[in-house]
């Protein structure tokens, strides 16, 4: 029988994006390789994307990490981004060994991969050093990643702000937009494009559309929340249809 993992996931209450893009890249990998998962959520309360709502909502994710820890998880994915970036610079490392110390004090320790402390991840391994960026949120906040990925070596040369603050809205915008969108930006210099810079706003089904229509590597929160979910496992960090990240380059 192959191995199967169980992924724990952190969501907002309103999250459904994560829920859905995380499992899609790793069922579609379940087709190329014999490692099987299953999938599991606990949930911090949010509704609109505001600095006071992500704070109260961070303050949850102490408790998700316990819950998830009960059913003894092999990896944890903190779906927010911007809770985490909102919080202060580095914030992603120290989220990350505080959430794995809850599962470990309850004698079930598992790593912790945020999907603030991926997206960084993931933009170094393709060796992304100049970006575009697309985010859904209101332009404070969508400051707030720039100046946190400037913080980490990554310097954004120009971002979209949506301005969406309803998170169920984001999660309801047309995936297939997005390529335009980046197209629009100035990312002539660029190493590469994040396509969403939110695990809520869905991106799957745009990423290699992108990839073409731009020349250059597209990624996701999702697609780096992946690809470090399956580092932490020890696994190669591949899946099909996912863009240069995933593609078995940077497995």
């Amino acid at each position: 029988m192959p191995p199967t993992y169980r992924i724990g996931q952190i969501v907002p209450s309103s999250n459904v994006t994560m829920e859905t893009e995380v499992p899609a890249l790793l069922r579609a990998r379940e087709a190329v390789a014999p490692e099987r998962f299953t999938f599991h959520s606990s949930r911090m309360r949010m509704t609109r994307v505001t600095p006071e709502q992500l704070r109260a909502m961070d303050a949850e994710s102490d408790r998700c990490a316990v819950e998830l820890s009960d059913a003894r998880m092999d990896v944890i994915g903190y779906a927010c981004l911007v809770a985490v970036m909102a919080t202060g610079p580095g914030y992603h490392r120290e989220a990350e060994r505080r959430l794995h110390g809850r599962t470990a004090e309850n004698g079930a320790p598992a790593p912790v991969v945020t999907s603030a402390g991926a997206l960084v991840a993931g933009l170094q391994t393709l060796g992304a050093r100049r970006i575009a960026m697309v985010t859904p949120y209101l332009r404070p906040l969508a400051r707030t990643v720039v100046g946190y990925l400037a913080e980490e070596g990554i310097e954004v040369l120009d971002h979209a702000a949506l301005e969406i603050a309803d998170n169920l809205d984001v999660a309801a915008h047309d995936p297939a937009k997005l390529p335009g969108i980046a197209k629009g930006l100035a990312h002539t210099d660029a190493d590469a494009v994040v396509l969403s810079a939110c695990v809520q706003l869905p991106s799957l089904s745009a990423v290699e559309e992108a990839e073409q229509l731009l020349g250059k590597p597209v990624v996701s929160a999702s697609i780096c929340t992946t690809h470090q979910l399956l580092r932490a496992l020890g696994l190669p960090a591949f899946a099909p249809g996912a863009g240069r990240l995933l593609s078995g380059e940077y497995a």
